[in-house]
């Protein structure tokens, strides 16, 4: 069974994150798009039907999922109107700005019988899989403390406006969070309390250019998330201390860079790390003896991620990004 996708937006999520993968995904035919403006999805992919309104997309009949990968502030008003298409949603993040909205749009998916998938790629990069992979071998013992960064050096005012200007689900918290948080809420689920710190540290910033959200669970795990627009000389990613050693990763992900750059999904260098980039392990021993070791990196591949969204359409299994993941998320970017 082949189901039909259409994109309702071809800006870099559109062209980087979603045409290559649903154009190589064998239970998928990438359909149509919506281009308001310039036509130029259909250079890439010429069988693409070119729509010239969100409208016309929702009202092709053909069409059995939607991708809603505009703005973050009309992601609601989106979902909510190709639900009542009879379109089943994957939707970028974040998923909507309020906890509110997010029931609401579920409460609607049950009353019209589709479903709804949550973009959050993340969980599917390189780094983030080899940090996984280290927590649940269990050399490490009892975890103490995780932080995660992600930070840039932007000190210039971005064009988007729906990022840079105070409305619904804009700044760095509601950009970068959604990444940083679900990637804690899939491995450790909810946290028994959190705090969280913004700030605005550009000129002339209308919006947070800052996060700190420090997260507490069980067992007195302690858990950091961290962003910020201004940092010249970017930390280590992934900090993971435990009772049994440390594991320490850069941030690398090669699929995004690798997609820019033109190459193709079935390159066998595809998702591959570069040399030079593994994680160090450092584990200690009954006499407290250090020992160093390098850790390769998890090939990364999303297409996981597009098999799970073809698994729950066509066979009803559990898609592992769930309602109740993105609910909290969004109660901690709300608070």
């Amino acid at each position: 069974m082949k189901i039909n996708v259409g994109l309702l937006a071809y800006g870099m999520s559109g062209k980087i994150f979603h045409a290559p993968f649903f154009d190589k995904h064998a239970g998928f035919n990438l359909y149509a798009i919506t281009e308001r403006t310039t036509k130029k999805a259909q250079k890439d992919y010429p069988s693409l039907i070119s729509y010239d309104s969100i409208d016309e997309l929702l009202n092709d009949e053909s069409i059995g999922l939607v991708v809603v990968n505009t703005p973050n502030y009309l992601h609601y008003e989106h979902v909510e109107a190709a639900l009542k298409k009879g379109k089943h949603v994957l939707v970028e993040k974040p998923f909507t700005p309020t906890v509110k909205q997010a029931q609401e749009l579920f409460d609607l998916a049950d009353k019209v019988g589709k479903k709804i998938f949550f973009y959050q790629n993340r969980r599917w990069d390189s780094d983030f899989l080899s940090i996984k992979k280290v927590i649940e071998s269990g050399q490490l013992g009892k975890l103490n403390e995780l932080h995660i960064r992600y930070d840039r050096y932007r000190s210039a005012i971005g064009a988007k406006d729906f990022k840079e200007t105070a409305m619904p689900a804009s700044g760095l918290i509601y950009d970068l969070a959604p990444h940083m948080l679900d990637q804690v809420i899939s491995l450790f689920g909810k946290p028994l309390s959190y705090r969280k710190v913004l700030g605005k540290n550009r000129e002339n910033t209308q919006v947070d250019d800052y996060f700190f959200i420090q997260l507490s669970y069980p067992d007195d795990l302690n858990v950091t998330v961290c962003s910020s627009l201004l940092v010249a000389n970017p930390q280590k990613a992934f900090v993971l201390h435990a009772r049994q050693g440390s594991y320490i990763k850069d941030r690398v992900d090669s699929q995004e860079a690798q997609l820019q750059s033109g190459m193709k999904l079935g390159d066998p260098a595809f998702g591959i790390e570069p040399a030079g980039e593994e994680g160090v392990l450092t584990l200690m021993d009954k006499d407290d003896k250090r020992m160093d070791s390098l850790v390769p990196s998890i090939r990364g591949s999303y297409l996981p991620l597009f098999d799970a969204v073809y698994d729950s359409i066509v066979h009803d299994k559990p898609y592992p990004v769930t309602r109740e993941d993105i609910l909290t998320q969004l109660e901690i970017l709300e608070s």
